[in-house]
């Protein structure tokens, strides 16, 4: 028979540690993805991805709460979901936009990947600024986004341990999406006649174009495919915790090191690069005091709180594991374009 102690830490660390992991990590993977096609198809580094998340989820609560003013729900299920279609269109429409008067110049006329990379920084602080005038520099919530499938106090009741369990349905809402999103995303890319054009122009753009790719086609469709990608990643980050805009431009430097560690350009290392930050994020910013004296004799119970960093020190988990990588391994776990 399992010890409790051991039951109890288990749920522990499934409750402060995998649960939210999975989540976040699903989130900071669309994001990578986005990076990553960017990176490999149009080649620049887009600096302005966590405010382009940041706009497409602004459009997505905005539609929520026109729905909830019109008693439009659907019931257990965030209303945001049936804002994010909306959401999109509006997403893509700007992003061509974008694409149209400012990046298409830069390619037009052959510019270094360098020149478009600080472009990008300009549209971010444009895009920043739409946000803010938009919808204001507070934290927004999508008001029935907070919904638990089990609840902490619900769980200790039918098992009679002393740790819960709390899972909330933008949790499973958000692993279930992002599969099914990337699944697709790989599927067109891997079987579709379009989606091999792109990773054709991918590797090699003169032989992709001496082989009669539209080179306009490939750059519509990737700013369409980034567009759902940010606005679905944007929106499922805000769901399951708030939507705050300067939040979404803190969020690129783990975007920016899950890409880079999956290998750049790379999109399903960028996939899993997603997971390997949430994880490191997480597993090193964490307390185990709770966990050690469940699983310690009570003589070596730790008086401390056994916390490697302390979680005002996240994002520099990000950065750390960027650095090593791209000393040690600049084409990333999974090869991708080298920086």
């Amino acid at each position: 028979m399992v010890d409790v102690d051991i039951l109890n830490s288990i749920i522990l660390l499934l409750n402060y540690i995998f649960v939210p992991a999975l989540a976040y990590g699903s989130q900071l993977a669309l994001g990578a993805i986005f990076v990553t096609l960017i990176y490999g198809i149009l080649r620049f580094a887009n600096f302005a991805t966590g405010d382009m998340m940041s706009f497409g989820t602004m459009f997505t609560i905005l539609f929520t709460w026109y729905f909830q003013s019109l008693g439009i729900n659907l019931g257990f299920l965030p209303t945001a979901l049936l804002a994010i279609p909306l959401a999109v269109i509006f997403m893509i429409g700007y992003m061509l936009l974008i694409d149209k008067f400012v990046f298409r110049y830069y390619r037009v006329n052959k510019s270094p990947p360098v020149q478009l990379a600080m472009v990008s920084i300009g549209v971010m602080f444009v895009t920043q600024a739409v946000v803010r005038i938009i919808i204001g520099p507070s934290d927004r919530r999508f008001f029935d986004g907070e919904k638990f499938i089990i609840r902490a106090g619900e769980f200790k009741e039918m098992t009679g341990l002393n740790e819960g369990l709390a899972i909330k349905s933008t949790q499973v809402i958000t692993i279930i999406v992002t599969m099914i999103l990337v699944s697709a995303l790989f599927w067109f890319l891997n079987k579709t006649k379009t989606g091999k054009s792109m990773r054709a122009y991918s590797d090699n753009e003169d032989l992709a174009l001496l082989s009669g790719i539209d080179p306009k086609k490939i750059v519509m469709i990737t700013w369409i495919i980034a567009g759902i990608l940010a606005t679905i990643g944007g929106a499922l980050y805000g769901l399951d915790k708030s939507f705050k805009p300067f939040t979404y431009f803190n969020n690129m430097l783990p975007i920016f090191a899950a890409a880079i560690v999956g290998g750049i350009g790379n999109p399903f290392g960028a996939f899993l690069g997603g997971y390997v930050i949430a994880f490191s994020e997480i597993l090193l910013t964490y307390a185990y005091r709770k966990f050690f004296m469940y699983i310690l004799p009570e003589s070596m119970e730790p008086d401390g709180l056994v916390q490697l960093l302390s979680t005002d020190y996240k994002f520099a988990v990000s950065f750390s594991i960027l650095v090593i990588v791209l000393l040690y391994r600049p084409s990333g776990i999974f090869k991708g374009k080298v920086l």
